[in-house]
């Protein structure tokens, strides 16, 4: 079986809802990181076989098959195709499994793999409420199946309900979860002021840098915050941002490193995806890990490195209690609470950042994971080269 290889890895800064970004068409900014991607990596253009990118709520500037239309608009060529891919969260993460099984299975040498996302322009959730609201079905593109209903009844199929959900469970206090979230802030504040993010990062316009990390945030202010759901434990400050952004990574066989004299960077060492209960949504993590740890025969004293998506405050918490991670080694950039969550390019944007943290500690094993709708979860082990 060829290797997979990660040869190369862009991101636009994650700006702010409403923010550097918002005015930007997603195909945009998706075509921001291809043609940067081709530029860094030298690859002629002409030679990608596919384009896979990840997207959530695939309607207005975001339809029509955004991985075509962004290669397209960033003006590459037009025999190359492109597919767009929603595993909800997990979107773009699972773009690069797409492209890598491509590689491994022989079939494609040079697969281009990434997300977009505007969520300023298209807030999360909107495909569903545009379709069910007109129909009356107000709970959500569940209502009406009969199916659904019959195994999982009337119960609230949404992120906020999980995440209270896994707080209760695990015992996950509100302080904690603030000190947590506070923690996310300061470490993405050190990784900007560091400058660990530039290699990485492609400028778009006059957004140079992250615009989600707050210096100023206290554990005062975010206790004087209203809980999301009344009664409840989360507020915004444990809780992914609303952003926009886009990554892209490239994938090359063993044979397209030769011929095209590439430099590979990291392998695929493993890739899988698992599923759980779609009613708490967020804790598939766990149980993915647990399994991709068995399949590879790796422990989780092995993994230098883990990007875990902070989809909320307590789906960080309960997996590290449950995997028994170090802490020091988790999210040492920050994460989503701190540096936004692009829904459909988070993923390839957590690979980004786990590739050039690997390059720059000298680690050899990155794990990166992430809570997606319906109670799925994707695990990859890249080992640095």
């Amino acid at each position: 079986m060829s290797e997979a290889f990660i040869v190369g890895a862009v991101r636009t800064p994650v700006g702010r809802r409403g923010g550097g970004l918002a005015a930007v068409h997603p195909a945009d900014l998706g075509a921001h990181v291809l043609k940067t991607l081709m530029e860094r990596t030298g690859v002629d253009p002409a030679a990608v076989d596919d384009v896979v990118l990840g997207c959530v709520d695939t309607v207005g500037p975001q339809a029509g098959d955004i991985a075509r239309t962004s290669w397209l608009a960033a003006g590459l060529p037009e025999e190359v195709p492109g597919v767009t891919v929603d595993r909800q969260c997990g979107s773009s993460q699972q773009a690069v499994h797409f492209a890598a099984q491509a590689v491994l299975s022989g079939t494609q040498d040079l697969v281009v793999a990434g997300g977009t996302q505007s969520m300023s322009q298209i807030p999360i959730g909107y495909a569903a409420r545009r379709a069910t609201e007109p129909l009356g079905l107000d709970r959500g593109p569940f209502a009406g199946s009969q199916g659904w209903r019959a195994r999982y009844g009337d119960r609230p199929v949404d992120q906020f309900h999980g995440a209270e959900t896994i707080a209760g469970q695990w015992g996950i206090t509100r302080d904690a979860m603030e000190e947590y979230a506070l923690g996310s802030h300061e470490r993405a504040v050190r990784a900007l002021d560091e400058g660990r993010f530039a290699r990485e990062t492609a400028a778009y316009g006059d957004v140079t840098a992250d615009e989600g990390p707050r210096r100023d945030t206290s554990l005062e202010k975010m206790a004087a915050l209203k809980p999301v759901l009344p009664g409840g434990l989360l507020t915004a400050a444990v809780s992914s941002q609303v952003s926009d952004g886009a990554a892209a990574l490239l994938v090359a066989s063993e044979r397209a490193v030769r011929e095209h004299g590439l430099t590979p960077r990291a392998r695929i060492h493993h890739l899988s995806v698992r599923g759980e209960d779609p009613i708490r949504m967020l804790t598939a993590p766990i149980p993915a890990t647990a399994r991709a740890l068995k399949k590879t025969g790796l422990t989780m004293d092995d993994i230098d490195l883990v990007e875990i998506n902070e989809a909320f405050a307590p789906v960080v918490l309960a997996w590290l209690r449950e995997t028994g991670a170090d802490p020091a080694r988790v999210n040492v950039n920050g994460g989503a609470i701190a540096l936004g969550h692009p829904l459909g390019a988070t993923g390839a944007r957590l690979m980004t950042t786990l590739l050039h943290e690997l390059e720059r500690t000298g680690g050899r094993f990155g794990l990166q994971t992430m809570c997606e709708g319906g109670g799925q979860a994707n695990v990859t082990v890249l080992e640095r080269v």
